[in-house]
């Protein structure tokens, strides 16, 4: 079993040695629960090893065993966890366990949320205002977007083409579930974020990757995006910064896209904006829904997690014609219903800051850019490693390819993106992400949101767990 697996790794790992016997079997048992990990050979397993169940129901003076159907639906079958959320989980439970592991998987702002927002929140509680708010969000939120869609995007909505939502990834896929039929296909830029994919599986569409190069800065090649539009083609999402590879599409590459998209009637798009305000100079941000007969065929997905430190909020919202929108919103009656009260005042207070998020946010992109400054200057010193460098987000998506197929000694061989951040995690302790989630095995994802202290610290673990590899050693 997977289970198993896992457990022999950290019995045979040297993360064993600073465990006190208590805390070791209670990650242990921990391990034992954790069945989806988050690498290629505990995954084969786990798929070669279907589950069924069986109970015992007792009468009062007879037994009978009845076996039940756990078949699960061939949708949910064909969806895969979040590597994301595995390996955060997974070294959340080593670092409980004593373990000094350091946590650069999650895209998740290390800052408070500034504390005017915090505030609204609190006295929305204080006053009562806790009860179901209007599905669609308040109309004082939905309003304040339209403000700042038309101040600082230069794109025009009313109330009832905005749909307010428990996050971002909730709104992204209400728009997949609104549009797309089965058999349609979603055109996805590679490296993806890991949920694109699965949210396009889910709504019974086809995503279609297009693949991007390091070289060109991970952004997608027009006359490659052209050439596999076909009757089925439904959407392309484009995400501006980018998760995970933080590169950002300028004004002109934007309008070439746009020149294609408008040549098919069925295609639309779908921008996902929610990195838009965490951006360095001299890079800007452009909404796709600006440019020239674009409105009309795009949603605007956003939100306040990333830009306003409010991930546990869960607030976000999608903007875009009146009868797409009301498609979502349908979907969404019947799914969560309207996002908390107390997080629409507190995300009416955050785009109260100003533009841009004003200076709460302009602090801590600031912080986000030297600590990207750090971290090129350090792995463009490290041998091998190819770096693109982010214009935007808070990631670095690095080639480490120049390491596979060599071995460390006391580990194995290091095949592929999944092995190499084993391989991190068990020498070095720190956690990243494997490229393949991503769509590129060839690289790794490192999220830099975290204190400058805590990334000097990983720079020297990674650097020591290098220096162990025995280059050119073949698989």
């Amino acid at each position: 079993m997977a289970s198993s697996l896992h457990t022999s790794f950290i019995s045979n790992s040297p993360v064993r040695s600073n465990l006190q016997d208590s805390e070791y079997f209670k990650l242990r048992s921990f391990s034992i629960q954790l069945q989806n990990l988050p690498f290629k050979c505990l995954k084969k397993n786990l798929n070669e090893n279907p589950i069924r169940m069986s109970i015992v129901t007792s009468a009062k003076n007879s037994s009978d065993v009845n076996e039940i159907d756990t078949t699960l639906s061939p949708r949910v079958n064909s969806v895969k966890p979040s590597k994301t959320v595995a390996i955060t989980d997974q070294a959340t439970a080593l670092v409980q366990a004593g373990v000094p592991v350091i946590q650069l998987a999650a895209g998740e702002p290390d800052f408070d949320t500034p504390s005017v927002i915090a505030e609204a929140g609190i006295n929305a509680i204080r006053q009562g205002y806790t009860r179901y708010t209007p599905n669609s969000g308040t109309l004082e939120l939905r309003e304040a977007i339209c403000r700042k869609l038309s101040e600082e995007n230069g794109i025009s909505y009313t109330p009832d083409e905005i749909l307010v939502s428990n996050g971002a990834k909730q709104s992204v896929h209400q728009a997949l579930l609104a549009v797309c039929s089965p058999g349609d296909e979603v055109i996805i830029p590679g490296p993806f974020w890991v949920s694109y994919t699965e949210m396009a599986t889910l709504t019974d569409a086809k995503p279609v990757i297009l693949q991007t190069q390091l070289s060109n800065n991970f952004l997608l090649d027009p006359k490659v995006l052209e050439s596999i539009i076909n009757e089925k083609s439904r959407v392309l999402i484009i995400c501006s910064p980018s998760n995970p590879t933080g590169s950002v599409y300028p004004k002109e590459l934007l309008e070439e896209i746009a020149k294609i998209v408008a040549k098919y009637p069925r295609l639309l798009v779908l921008s996902d904006e929610i990195y838009e305000h965490i951006i360095y100079a001299p890079a800007s941000h452009v909404s796709f829904a600006s440019l020239p007969g674009m409105w009309e065929r795009t949603f605007t997905v956003n939100g306040f997690s990333k830009a306003f430190a409010m991930t546990g909020w869960r607030l976000g919202y999608l903007a875009g014609p009146k009868h797409f929108v009301q498609a979502c919103a349908k979907i969404q009656s019947q799914f969560t219903s309207g996002p908390s009260s107390i997080s629409q005042k507190a995300g009416v207070a955050a785009l109260g800051l100003g533009r841009a998020g004003g200076e709460a946010v302009a602090i801590m992109v600031k912080a986000f850019q030297e600590r990207r400054d750090y971290l090129v200057k350090s792995f463009k010193e490290m041998e091998g490693v190819k770096i693109s460098e982010p214009q935007g987000a808070f990631y670095l998506f690095l080639d480490f390819s120049y390491y596979y197929g060599s071995e460390v000694e006391g580990f194995g061989v290091i095949e592929d993106s999944d092995s190499l951040c084993r391989y991190l995690l068990d020498k070095g302790q720190v956690a990243v992400v494997p490229g393949a989630a991503f769509g590129d095995d060839s690289c790794i994802r490192i999220s830099y949101a975290a204190s400058m202290s805590t990334l000097q610290a990983a720079i020297e673990n990674i650097k020591k767990a290098l220096a162990q590899i025995k280059l050119g050693v073949p698989v």
